[in-house]
């Protein structure tokens, strides 16, 4: 039976290896000052409830967000600011681009994950992994090193980016299959296959629509979902990593969520926070999400 590890971890993102392409640069008063390469936005980021350190934040745009708590609102973007740019982590290139839900087309303080997910896989060449809300492809290509991946989302206009930036990082002959579908349904029809993976990453939104108007919101579906997410796992698998942002939770609800789940399986479960911490001396670490993940070393 899996083990649960009560004491939370903190996984830190301290600015990436190639150090122009992420920084977080100041935060605070609800906001924070990132770099993207070589343009600098702000963004709101309730958490960052300290005072900022730098007296000035020279940005290339700022996301004013809407009255809702739901989301919306718009960019307020210079005319220096491209449609879009390259980045890179470590083998792995993408665009980055302003997006209307307030993000770039990435989510930067997922780094460690990639790095600790390649970890878990050391040593297997030929695995098979699954990324669910898989997004435009980040993560699916850090697996790819490792073997196959089936990477799924319910955006066609994701997954075509997630394409594209397989072919900027020259891995448009990796083993990965690309899929439009709604994660429950092919969760779902996967547990009837009786297919087997040896890592499994999802990222859920807190609410989103399937390619053919299905529902999804996060506090009734994520059970379900984890549920059929355990079946495609045994005793040889090695990892399932669950993130959740902006959802009141809290990290040790969503790791007993998978402590019932994987009750049949050894390894342990742990869970914490994702943080990225500024960059200079004393900078500061600013929780961005929560995880839970389940490891097994074999």
């Amino acid at each position: 039976m899996a083990s649960l590890i009560q004491q939370p971890l903190v996984m830190e993102c301290t600015g990436w290896p190639d150090q122009s392409s992420y920084r977080l640069l100041d935060s605070g008063a609800g906001r924070k000052f990132e770099a993207f390469g070589p343009h600098a936005f702000i963004r709101p980021e309730p958490q960052a409830m300290w005072q900022p350190r730098l007296a000035d934040w020279d940005a290339a745009g700022e996301f004013v967000p809407g009255s809702d708590e739901d989301g919306g609102g718009r960019w307020n973007l210079s005319p220096e600011v491209p449609d879009g740019w390259e980045l890179q982590w470590n083998d792995v290139h993408f665009t980055a681009q302003p997006t209307p839900f307030r993000h770039l087309q990435f989510f930067p303080d997922m780094a460690p994950v990639w790095d600790w997910m390649r970890g878990q896989l050391d040593g297997r060449d030929d695995a098979e992994t699954l990324n669910m809300f898989g997004y435009t492809g980040l993560g699916t290509l850090a697996l790819s090193d490792h073997g196959r991946v089936t990477h799924v989302d319910a955006s066609k206009k994701s997954v075509a980016q997630a394409r594209e930036n397989a072919e900027l990082s020259k891995m448009e002959d990796s083993p990965i299959r690309w899929l439009v579908d709604d994660a429950a349904k092919f969760t779902a029809r996967e547990v009837r296959r009786e297919r087997r993976y040896d890592g499994i990453i999802l990222d859920p939104p807190k609410f989103g629509r399937g390619p053919k108007t299905e529902t999804w919101r996060i506090e009734e579906g994520l059970s379900g979902l984890i549920g059929d997410c355990a079946k495609l796992l045994d005793d040889k698998s090695a990892f399932l990593f669950l993130t959740v942002y902006a959802v009141r939770m809290s990290s040790l609800s969503i790791a007993g969520l998978l402590e019932e789940a994987l009750a049949h399986l050894p390894g342990q479960i742990e869970h914490g926070d994702l943080a990225v911490r500024e960059e200079g001396e004393g900078g500061r670490l600013l929780p961005t999400a929560i995880f839970a993940r389940w490891s097994n070393p074999g």
